[in-house]
């Protein structure tokens, strides 16, 4: 089968990148582990938001000249996201940051809502009407564009939901413009939505993050490896109104996958019983690598608000993530699964 391991051949696998702001750095640091792999191939990528920028800058480097390459352009990616600022802010706002951080910070100090909360209810990305400025537009041109969209090398899926219907929209090969990509990434209540052919797009998590059934290509490998930047448990309830906010987000943004997972878990045991011919559906393997400590431990507000400090932190808790599931699990993919769907779709 496709997604059979030959001995001595590649373990080839499909990345399935998750969105979440400044968080993606995580998936940074587990990329440029996964890379310096050379028995792995990565056969097709699926990412939304942060997770298309880090597929995008990906395969790019992988075309234009190999690993080391790829490697280079995901740390030029993050260094200039790193150089945006809050992403809350318009470029002529940026130098008064500090200043609008302090009163945030004290203003949180004695009031009983939160200011961020605030500021979202009362503040549209439309109010600054043609002044507004995408703070992402010129990390995304900065991509080669023909290397994203080049037939060679792995196969690369963006999402986007479509503002109008809810609806799911996958960009691949040569849709996969800057504008697809702002419109994967962009947050409806920081962004103004993304026009593309007529339609407004908003970020890709609320519709897939990231969406698995690209990845179903008879041609593609069985294996599916999940970078998860959004922890599906947290130990805590939120009490703050930007706590309760993240988390109702990362609920929304989770639902999609665990909903695809349970597909997944579906079709494995109609297979495993009997009930349907192998080679029938496919039969994914899932992988997954996270760091849902890590990820508890961050504020929600650094997701949109990234610090050169911050997402240096992020990458090496990404290639240490990395590091562990190579270790245990590595040797699983293309023979079977390291993820238990029964015990992570459990009820409750």
């Amino acid at each position: 089968m496709d997604g059979a391991v030959t001995e001595g051949g590649p373990r080839r696998v499909n990345l399935a990148l998750q969105g979440g702001g400044a968080h993606g750095a995580f998936t940074w640091g587990v990329l440029d582990r996964l890379l310096e792999e050379d028995d792995l191939e990565i056969a097709a990528i699926s990412g939304t938001s942060a997770g298309a920028l880090n597929g995008a800058a990906l395969k790019a480097g992988l075309i234009a000249g190999g690993r080391g390459a790829a490697k280079k352009r995901l740390d030029r990616l993050w260094h200039q996201v790193g150089a945006v600022g809050d992403f809350r802010m318009i470029p002529w706002l940026q130098p008064f940051l500090p200043a609008v951080k302090f009163w945030q910070d004290a203003a949180s100090a004695v009031l009983p809502v939160s200011p961020q909360s605030l500021t979202a209810a009362l503040y549209s990305p439309y109010s600054w009407g043609s002044n507004w400025q995408n703070p992402l537009e010129p990390v995304v041109r900065d991509l080669d564009f023909a290397n994203v969209c080049a037939d060679a090398g792995p196969r690369l899926f963006v999402s986007a939901t479509n503002v109008r219907t809810g609806k799911i929209k996958v960009f691949a090969g040569t849709a996969i413009t800057p504008e697809a990509l702002m419109a994967s990434a962009c947050v409806p209540t920081v962004f103004q939505a993304v026009e593309i052919g007529g339609e407004a797009y908003w970020d890709g998590g609320y519709a897939g993050n990231p969406a698995l059934f690209p990845l179903y290509e008879p041609d593609l490998p069985e294996d599916v490896l999940v970078v998860s930047i959004n922890p599906i448990r947290r130990e805590e309830v939120p009490e703050t109104p930007l706590d309760i906010q993240n988390r109702i987000n990362e609920i929304s943004f989770n639902a999609s996958l665990l909903s695809e997972l349970r597909a997944i878990n579906f079709v494995r045991r109609l297979i495993a019983e009997g009930r349907m011919e192998k080679g029938r559906m496919k039969d994914v393997r899932v992988h997954m690598i996270a760091d849902d400590g890590l990820m508890n431990e961050l504020s929600a507000s650094t997701k949109l608000a990234p610090s050169p400090q911050l997402l240096e932190r992020l990458k090496q808790a990404g290639r240490a993530a990395a590091e562990r599931f190579l270790a245990t699990d590595g040797k699983r993919i293309g023979q079977e699964p390291s993820v238990s769907l029964p015990d992570l779709l459990s009820n409750g």
